[in-house]
């Protein structure tokens, strides 16, 4: 019996239950039989399921009525387009979660639909336990960001109230999930983007701070559980900016020091989200939010805590968060080439940074600059690499 076969078997007892049973995918392009197949595959997964032969036919039927998930071609999708295709498909109405099919030669087209904002990939033609996690898996996401995006809604007009569910929200995840290391650190990422709503930083600089701290961690000895740890907690260390007034966040230009004392109040409001959890995890998370803006002479906040005083963690973060920082560009400033970043880095060792660690960041510079390739835009990357 084919993996195909086995699960049509066991679809309609297991995986129809609940709303699964109501969700709709949408199947575009491919040759007809190959697609034919596909949607069947996907129909004894348990999900209503129609097709599209290409992308123009996909958009009138997403014009049409609401789909959750679109499992899309490569081929039947305009190369030169591809990026806006894929947007287009994923602002249908619904907003589906979307799903890729390709060769596996395509590496190219794999990290385009990556870019583009796929919620997953699958080679051609899938396995059915391939299929069967790509689906919900993206689901998944597709409702994690919706809700995510319902709570950044709600936290403009309840901040203290929402706090308290974003935190519920994150301990319910975890007795869910109870033990399951990679569904807390996605929890983590997905929530700790709830914060973007709130402030210009984006995905890209969360993930690459925290593999600069997670390496920056495991240079200085740290265990890899540890390192770890710190690599899924640092991502929410600005969520207390959620908690500031928009007319503060949003300025433009320089704050004034009634307005930057406002602002200090971030570090403090992410503690109070994050702490008095049984989770080493969120515990971790608080301790870096309150304590990544203290300074090693003790002229940082919201405590002024100098030197050991300072937590390793947080101590640690406040070099990774710095780097990309400066090394990216923002709305108010370009990008700082390496030079420019390590000269203003140096200048302050043992007065912004742990002078120990920043000399094992240095060290491992090589590491942190492949990081950033990986986890940049590929023209930020060509740019930083002539920079050098």
């Amino acid at each position: 019996m084919s993996g195909i076969e086995s699960e049509r078997r066991v679809s309609r007892s297991a995986l129809t239950q609940g709303f699964e049973a109501q969700v709709a995918v949408l199947v575009v392009g491919g040759d007809t039989t190959a697609r034919l197949e596909l949607q069947g595959h996907v129909a004894a997964l348990g999900y209503s399921c129609d097709g599209a032969d290409d992308f123009a036919m996909a958009m009138e039927r997403l014009g049409k009525r609401p789909y959750d998930a679109v499992v899309a071609d490569f081929d039947s999708l305009p190369h030169p387009e591809l990026a806006a295709q894929l947007a287009r498909l994923q602002a249908a109405q619904g907003e589906p979660a979307l799903i890729a099919l390709m060769r596996p030669d395509e590496s190219d087209q794999a990290a385009a639909a990556w870019d583009a904002g796929v919620q997953g990939l699958l080679r051609k033609p899938p396995l059915a336990a391939e299929l069967r996690f790509a689906i919900k898996s993206a689901l998944d996401g597709r409702r994690l960001a919706q809700e995510r995006r319902a709570l950044s809604r709600r936290i403009q007009s309840e901040v203290l109230k929402q706090t308290k569910e974003l935190l519920d929200t994150i301990q319910r995840l975890e007795r869910v999930e109870l033990g399951v290391r990679r569904s807390q650190e996605e929890t983590i990422h997905r929530l700790s983007l709830a914060a973007e709503f709130r402030d210009d930083e984006t995905g890209r600089h969360l993930q690459r701070m925290s593999q600069y701290a997670a390496l920056l961690a495991r240079n200085f000895g740290l265990a890899f559980d540890r390192a770890e740890t710190i690599r899924t907690a640092s991502p929410m260390h600005d969520v207390g900016k959620i908690g500031i007034s928009d007319l503060i966040l949003y300025k433009k230009g320089r704050h004034t020091v009634e307005e930057f004392e406002v602002m200090k109040q971030h570090a403090q409001i992410g503690y109070q989200i994050l702490s008095g959890s049984q989770s080493d995890l969120l515990d971790t998370a608080a301790t870096i939010a309150w304590t990544h803006h203290e300074k090693f002479d003790g002229s940082g906040y919201p405590r002024g805590l100098r030197e050991r005083e300072i937590p390793l963690e947080g101590r640690i973060v406040a070099i990774a968060d710095v780097f990309d920082a400066l090394t990216s560009k923002r709305v108010y400033k370009p990008a700082f080439s390496l030079e420019q970043t390590t000269q203003i880095m140096i200048e302050t060792r043992g007065k912004h940074f742990d002078p120990e660690l920043l000399d094992l960041f240095w060290e491992g510079l090589d590491e942190v600059l492949e990081i950033k390739a990986r986890h940049s835009d590929p023209e930020a990357a060509e740019e930083q690499l002539a920079v050098q």
